[in-house]
């Protein structure tokens, strides 16, 4: 039997190793930046046409190579950075493998332009799929200029799962940002089809920040610094007043390296615990400095998870530095009261007692005043009665409402409330609740309702509707409720293009970072269906002047914002994807939230509404709006 095993190619190799390195066009951009770092540039220049998928070209003015060196360059494992094993646990360059070049070269066409200063001639190679077409002397600049075209042209079934190019020059945002956030000493400019997203001078690390994500975020971010012998930490972070739920910029870096690492994260929000509401996030830049021993950059393939030596150390310093942060911005100045001229209050002395007033109404009784006469069968006068002989068949008394919360009451106006047995119980009047009066039950109700012409509901602890039904009791979530409701709302505005708009007092403005509002420009005609009323005043900032009807309680700034976040999060068709993530985001921003007390004719035209529509019982998200309690579940309880 002949041998079946056998030696890859080193064509077939280098395309394997590329699905680990390189994923999409923003890999490219990464890869080549962190190269220029590592050559010492100090102007780094990328061009991405179609955001990525047509070209990405990344110029440097590093110290360049010779002609040997920009071949072997593309050698599998070629690298500069390391010659022995023990080599990989004190690294401090970006690239160390050797692997980058190779892996692009693989799947995509390279030309390469390169040249050390004390060179008069530099090199030009052209390399398609791994094969070199062409090495030749070339005048160029020093440095080195890559230009990739056709990504995965050589393999359409990968490059068939890229997304559209507004999703791919996303990402490649993504990645610029990253390092340019950590190296606010280096120039760096990004362009797209000719027109220009990024132009960063050298600055410090604070302008940095403020050059990427606009000059309103200086307001939001305290300062941290601390230096142990274990690590460095500076950076800064969020005021807990910035916090969203959407849309915060996260940000971790060791020794100069973009990481992710949920441990830390955790630490950082540790530290704002009960300062922040439940769900929401705040932004944060953390440089940490450790000694390259102590960690492992060689984990994943694209470098961004790293394992600590001193990770629960590491955690307490950064959760401490944090919280010292906060604590000084949260501060109460002591205050020392002026007492000139302060009132002179007279205070009672020993064995005196106070007065009544000398004259009162004996006959004022307040609950006798001002009656309404729809109160009900049972008048405030029985108050007063003895309650012993109190007729408990009329009271009408529905014992599932007394786990209500009465503190309410008052806030509810045709109530009543009946004293019997000792207890204060809250009751809806029937007479306020007959559906030939008041409403008309919707067809998709009837199998389900009960058989009497009196339609009894109230609502529970503010977050459910309890509704009898003929098999037992229906529990309605009413957010979820008014969610499913708003969507097809929406939904039915975007489709027929006939959204309304309901205009604000005063116009807000809202400041996108540069991926922000290029998801924004691909959205805006779907807002407008909505009913947004938008006017760009360039640089990525709006004047929201108006907001779909129905939205007009919710903080437009952040109900935009968390618009574009959640465009900027989908993948695959940016139109669709938008207007899906749109609709659904903006009905749970301005649906009833949980607490909010609901007026009887408010809940009748909710539930009117819930089963008008086509899922009555899934909200858009999927979970469940209402269920029902069987009967029978509810004698067993007794």
């Amino acid at each position: 039997m002949d041998d079946i095993i056998h030696l890859l190619p080193d064509s077939v190799a280098n395309q394997i190793a590329a699905g680990e390195v390189v994923q999409r066009p923003a890999s490219i951009v990464k890869e080549l930046m962190e190269n220029s770092l590592d050559a010492g540039a100090e102007n780094i220049q990328v061009v991405v046409v179609d955001g990525g998928k047509t070209s990405v070209q990344v110029i440097d003015d590093g110290k360049g190579m010779s002609d040997t060196d920009a071949r072997l360059s593309f050698e599998r494992h070629a690298t500069s950075k390391i010659s022995r094993a023990t080599d990989m646990f004190g690294l401090t360059t970006m690239g160390f493998r050797g692997e980058a070049l190779a892996s692009i070269a693989a799947v995509a066409q390279v030309e390469l332009k390169t040249r050390r200063p004390c060179d008069d001639l530099g090199t030009f190679i052209r390399i398609s799929g791994s094969k070199i077409e062409l090495q030749e002397p070339i005048a160029c600049s020093s440095g080195c200029n890559f230009a990739v075209k056709n990504l995965f042209y050589n393999v359409p079934a990968r490059r068939k799962f890229l997304k559209t190019n507004q999703t791919e020059l996303t990402n490649v945002i993504a990645d610029f940002e990253r390092i340019a956030l950590v190296y606010p000493n280096v120039h760096f400019s990004l362009h797209n089809n000719s027109a220009e997203i990024f132009d960063l001078p050298k600055t410090t690390m604070r302008q940095r920040i403020l050059d990427v994500f606009g000059k309103k975020i200086n307001s939001e971010l305290l300062p941290i610094e601390a230096e142990t012998s274990l690590v460095g930490v500076s950076g800064y972070v969020a005021k807990p007043e910035c916090s969203r739920k959407k849309g915060a910029k996260q940000y971790f870096f060791v020794n100069g390296r973009y990481m992710r690492h949920p441990y830390f994260h955790s630490a950082v929000m540790r530290a704002y615990e009960n300062l922040i509401p439940q769900g929401e996030h705040v932004s944060y830049f953390i440089y940490l400095k450790v000694d390259a021993s102590s960690i492992d950059v060689n984990v994943h393939p694209t470098k961004t998870e790293i394992k600590f030596e001193e990770e629960q150390s590491i955690w307490q310093v950064l959760s401490a530095v944090v919280k010292e942060a906060l604590g000084k911005f949260t501060d109460v100045p002591s205050i020392e009261f002026d007492v000139v001229d302060k009132p002179e209050i007279p205070v009672m002395g020993f064995g005196k007692y106070a007065s009544a007033p000398p004259k009162l109404n004996s006959n004022y009784n307040p609950f006798k005043m001002n009656i309404p006469a729809e109160i009900g069968s049972v008048g405030w006068e029985k108050l007063y009665k003895d309650i012993s002989t109190f007729d408990s068949d009329k009271a009408e008394v529905d014992v599932l409402s007394a786990s209500l919360d009465v503190r309410h009451i008052d806030e509810m106006p045709n109530k009543s409330i009946d004293v019997y047995g000792g207890k204060d119980v809250y009751r809806t009047e029937a007479n306020l609740m007959r559906q030939t009066d008041m409403w008309s039950k919707p067809s998709s109700l009837d199998p389900i309702m009960a058989a009497d012409d009196i339609l009894s509901f109230f609502q529970l602890k503010g977050r459910y509707i309890v509704l009898p039904v003929k098999s037992g009791v229906m529990l309605i979530d009413q957010h979820r409720a008014h969610v499913r409701v708003l969507y097809e709302r929406y939904m039915a505005s975007v489709v027929g293009q006939k959204g309304v708009s309901q205009r604000i007092l005063f116009p807000e403005i809202v400041q996108f970072s540069k991926s922000e509002a290029l998801a924004m420009d691909e959205i805006y005609s779907e807002l407008q269906f909505l009913g947004f009323e938008l006017s760009n005043l360039g640089g990525g900032s709006y004047s929201i002047l108006g907001v779909p009807a129905g939205a007009d309680d919710v903080d437009p700034v952040m109900l935009l914002r968390n618009l574009v976040v959640s465009s900027l999060e989908k993948n695959g068709d940016v139109k669709v994807d938008a207007r899906e993530s749109i609709v659904q985001s903006l009905a749970y921003s301005a649906a009833i939230p949980y607490g909010q007390v609901l007026q009887d004719k408010e809940i009748e035209q909710l539930i009117g509404d819930l089963f008008a529509t086509t899922s009555p019982m899934i909200a858009p998200d999927g979970k469940i709006v209402a269920t029902i309690i069987e009967q029978s579940a509810i004698d067993r309880l007794f």
